[in-house]
């Protein structure tokens, strides 16, 4: 450690100039103590992780009674505004890894090869993560009904040894009884419909609040490190225009689910638990960003989101496709168009406040 006498809030240049003439240096905009690690810092990254990630993405989830309300029509561009909406955050994702590349990463690692292997990677695990969750879950629901249509079959049988002697006499209602049962497997096969409209956009409005989540997470060590490094100035606009940034992603989430049929108190609970794993990552960003902050990790875990986001918006428009076709306009319809361009659009404008 070399000492030298600096002064608060002054702007600094420091370098190393090797025996060769070579030089290495970095600028300070504004000198201040690096962030210890104690209560008083970890009380105050906490504080800008709730503030910055997880109050917007709840106060986004209020869309929710809205969208739940409105028209078909109105439903696809709110589904299309997501897909907008995640398009930009994976595009940003991506542009702030090449920054971070090209500032802070030295030419070895390699930052933008890595940062394409780990996006890819992560689409492709997650596309079969989310798909195998989905499946899974439908599987376990028509194994329960089966066991159940098994179960009255069997009941049946019983009743039909039992009163043998009297068949020809009752041979009506064994009739219905086999009526019933066939009514009874045609019941599953409606109950295996309705459950795979129900949880493919549940799986969807999962993955975008982890893939938020990832993207958020990155935005906090954005923000720690800006303020380990110095930079008051760019850590204020940071945390004001990730908050108002962040209020559209709760959007992002409700939208999916919003025509789903389920008691409104399991679904208010479903949507804070995705709005805090939305949030809550950005938390851990700041204190890792403001403690222990890593180029090389910030490129892997915004590239992660980004492929996160990726896999979301390849669900989602197959999820607007079939949509699209349950309903008499065509699938790429006015709506559909407009609702992408906007999304992009909020994200843009909401972005020039960074």
């Amino acid at each position: 450690m070399i000492p030298f006498p600096w002064i608060p809030g002054i702007p600094y240049e420091i370098g190393i100039t090797t025996s060769d003439g070579t030089r290495f240096s970095k600028s300070v905009e504004a000198a201040a103590l690096a962030p210890t690690p104690d209560a008083n810092q970890a009380l105050l990254f906490t504080s800008l992780g709730v503030y910055v990630g997880v109050i917007p993405v709840l106060i986004g989830l209020m869309w929710y009674p809205y969208i739940r309300r409105i028209s078909i029509g109105k439903y696809s561009f709110f589904l299309s505004l997501t897909a907008g909406l995640l398009i930009f955050l994976g595009i940003d994702a991506l542009l702030e890894v090449n920054e971070i590349v090209n500032q802070n990463l030295a030419a070895v690692f390699n930052g933008q090869a890595l940062s394409v292997l780990v996006t890819i990677s992560s689409f492709i695990v997650l596309l079969y993560t989310s798909e195998r969750l989905t499946q899974r879950a439908i599987e376990k629901a028509v194994l329960k009904k089966n066991n159940h249509s098994l179960a009255s079959s069997s009941s049946v049988g019983k009743l039909g040894k039992s009163e043998k002697s009297t068949t020809e006499r009752q041979g009506g209602e064994i009739y219905n009884k086999s009526a019933k049962i066939s009514s009874s497997t045609q019941e599953v096969q409606i109950q295996l419909q309705r459950y795979q409209q129900l949880l493919k956009p549940l799986t969807i409005s999962m993955m975008i609040a982890i893939g938020i989540g990832l993207h958020n997470f990155g935005e906090g060590l954005a923000i720690g490190a800006a303020m380990l490094l110095g930079e008051v100035a760019l850590s204020t606009f940071l945390i004001v225009g990730f908050t108002l940034h962040n209020t559209t992603e709760g959007l992002a989430i409700v939208a999916p689910i919003a025509k789903i049929e389920r008691s409104r108190r399991m679904m208010i609970r479903r949507l804070v638990t995705m709005g805090l794993i939305a949030g809550v990552p950005t938390i851990a960003g700041t204190w890792i960003g403001g403690f222990l902050y890593s180029p090389i990790a910030a490129v892997i875990f915004l590239s992660v989101g980004a492929g996160a986001i990726f896999q979301v918006v390849y669900s989602l428009i197959s999820w607007i496709s079939h949509h699209q076709k349950s309903a008499p306009s065509s699938p790429l319809s006015g709506h559909v168009i407009a609702g992408f361009i906007t999304g992009l659009l909020i994200m843009y404008l909401t972005g020039l406040l960074l």
